[in-house]
């Protein structure tokens, strides 16, 4: 029998419906456009629940849409927020479950990670992340069918991550989903100024200037900035809010951000 990761955040960070939940998916993308210009190999977007983070997000998935029928493999990093451990974290399940239907997992791509020393098969790391989880209703109704390699991210240095996505980079077949929010828990003009200098260092590929209290995925986005480095890649922030915008009082908000990478 598959082994089968169920859904953990359905009903808190989104609706468990699947009616529902579509209908929400669709309507942030339809008020984000997709724009013009060269669809990105990778993006950062945010993981907070959907009525705070969803629009957000929709800026960097909207973008997505000339990728469907083209993506046939999602590499999905976010950090960990449950779970302490040293490296990055694969699963063994077969399939991630969400309330849209089952996503098979690469288990091929996964298996070539196995000789990477900071790469471990951690199941306990993943039941109850929401950093991936909330991505993968977006990504269904983007691109349609495709295979998943999902790694939760502990404590790595940058260019361990790197590493990592340089061995799944492939070619226009994978897609790299890098999973973070910004500032937590100040008001909102200091989160603002806070937010703004981290869009900066990823604008300028900084992967130095990233630190915890600027973006909780700060380990996967070091990396990512690394890999952007070293293949030529440009970053572009579509969005950049924060709760007080969205869905929340000002006194106390937490920051999103959406980037393309091309």
């Amino acid at each position: 029998m598959p082994k089968i990761r169920q859904p953990a955040v359905a009903g808190l960070f989104y609706p468990a419906d699947a009616i529902q939940l579509r209908r929400m998916v669709q309507g942030f993308l339809r008020e984000a456009h997709g724009g013009e210009g060269t669809a990105p190999k990778a993006i950062i977007a945010p993981h907070a629940g959907y009525i705070y983070s969803g629009p957000v997000a929709a800026a960097a998935y909207a973008r997505l849409a000339p990728l469907r029928g083209v993506v046939t493999r999602v590499v999905l990093l976010g950090p960990s927020h449950r779970v302490g451990f040293l490296g990055l974290a694969s699963s063994s399940a077969d399939f991630f479950r969400t309330p849209l239907g089952d996503i098979p997992l690469d288990r091929g791509a996964i298996a070539g990670l196995d000789g990477l020393p900071q790469i471990h098969a951690l199941d306990e790391a993943h039941a109850m992340e929401h950093s991936l989880e909330v991505h993968l209703p977006f990504l269904q109704e983007v691109l349609g069918d495709f295979n998943l390699v999902p790694l939760v991210v502990g404590d790595a240095a940058p260019r361990e991550v790197e590493e990592v996505l340089e061995h799944l980079w492939g070619g226009p077949e994978t897609l790299i989903v890098i999973s973070s929010d910004l500032s937590h828990y100040h008001d909102y003009a200091t989160a603002q100024s806070l937010d703004h200098a981290t869009a900066q260092a990823i604008e300028q590929l900084r992967y130095q200037d990233l630190h915890s209290e600027g973006a909780c995925g700060r380990n996967p986005v070091r990396g990512l900035l690394l890999a952007a480095q070293h293949f030529g890649l440009k970053a572009d922030t579509v969005d950049l809010r924060n709760s007080g915008d969205t869905a929340g009082p000002r006194d106390s908000v937490v920051g999103y951000g959406a980037w393309l990478f091309q």
